[in-house]
């Protein structure tokens, strides 16, 4: 049953568990992002569904991996499952700073927890498999976009910049790897194309829904937010700006999807996988100046 890997042969990026923490201030949790608070909360809506969802993506693909053969596709599957077990730690502490505030996040996280619950046991295994495809394609390119412009966090408050470029940083280290476990567990041919492209048609017309009632529960929940006019439309242009909209600068990827021998790494960003190292290394710094404040105190 296992196919050939389609991965080119020129990539093959080893995922790495990095044990990262973060200092947050809880004082800016709410208005952290430089375009003010209701695109805060546009970022703190997906943060609100990493949680689940990263727990739901290591098992869609744990659930196949002694299906695997090749050792690298090994490897990079316990990178993955270690760097989404980190994803998720980090962003529960940070939606907990968003309860410190009055958001009603645990109870959305719990709503969230409570569907891919219930995803996982009514859908076949294949369709969470490629449902986990779906929506690290998304990451990626949401990740690529922020890491290829610096406009989409400009002016934001440092530590929660950092955690959202080291959080894109691994995604897009990692952003091939439920694919070509896909290609190496489903029998190829035009069911397996048609399995992939309609479960990521599927997950377009789902995903963007959910972010969008978080995104209103926390606005509506934030009686301090940004004016609801002026604040809207600072997100709207965000979102749909023709320079820096996040849409129409990931439509070509979206469509590049449809292409029967599409591979994540046909949009080769690796090289802004070398700044990795510079983000760890000022977290430890950051972290160390920290405990000898504390120290000191």
């Amino acid at each position: 049953m296992n196919a050939a890997i389609t991965q080119p042969a020129t990539v093959s990026v080893i995922p790495v568990r990095r044990d990262m923490h973060f200092n947050l201030p809880v004082e800016r949790a709410k208005n952290w992002h430089g375009q003010g608070t209701q695109v805060s909360h546009f970022f703190n809506a997906l943060s609100l569904m990493f949680p689940a969802g990263e727990r739901y993506f290591m098992d869609a693909v744990r659930h196949y991996r002694d299906r695997i053969d090749d050792p690298v596709l090994k490897k990079q599957v316990l990178g993955f499952i270690g760097q989404e077990a980190m994803h998720s730690r980090e962003h529960v502490e940070y939606n907990e700073l968003l309860q410190e505030h009055g958001l009603p996040t645990r109870k959305l996280d719990r709503q969230m927890w409570a569907v891919t619950g219930w995803m996982k046991r009514v859908l076949p295994h294949w369709m969470q498999l490629a449902h986990t495809v779906a929506v690290e394609h998304y990451t990626a390119m949401l990740a690529g976009l922020m890491l290829d412009d610096p406009v989409c966090l400009e002016g934001s408050e440092e530590g929660y910049r950092q955690v959202w470029l080291w959080h894109s940083l691994e995604e897009t280290e990692h952003k091939a790897v439920s694919f070509d476990v896909w290609e190496a567990v489903i029998k190829p041919g035009p069911a397996r194309y048609l399995m992939r492209v309609g479960v990521f048609l599927l997950t377009t017309l789902t995903f963007w829904p959910v972010v969008f009632l978080l995104h209103t529960q926390l606005i509506r929940s934030d009686r301090y937010a940004d004016h609801r006019v002026r604040g809207m439309w600072r997100v709207i242009k965000f979102l749909y700006g023709p320079r820096h909209g996040v849409f129409p600068r990931i439509a070509g990827q979206w469509l590049g999807f449809f292409r029967p021998g599409f591979h994540p790494w046909d949009h080769d960003n690796r090289h802004h996988l070398s700044r990795i190292e510079g983000i760890v290394a000022a977290n430890s710094e950051r972290r160390t100046l920290s405990i000898a404040h504390t120290d000191a105190g």
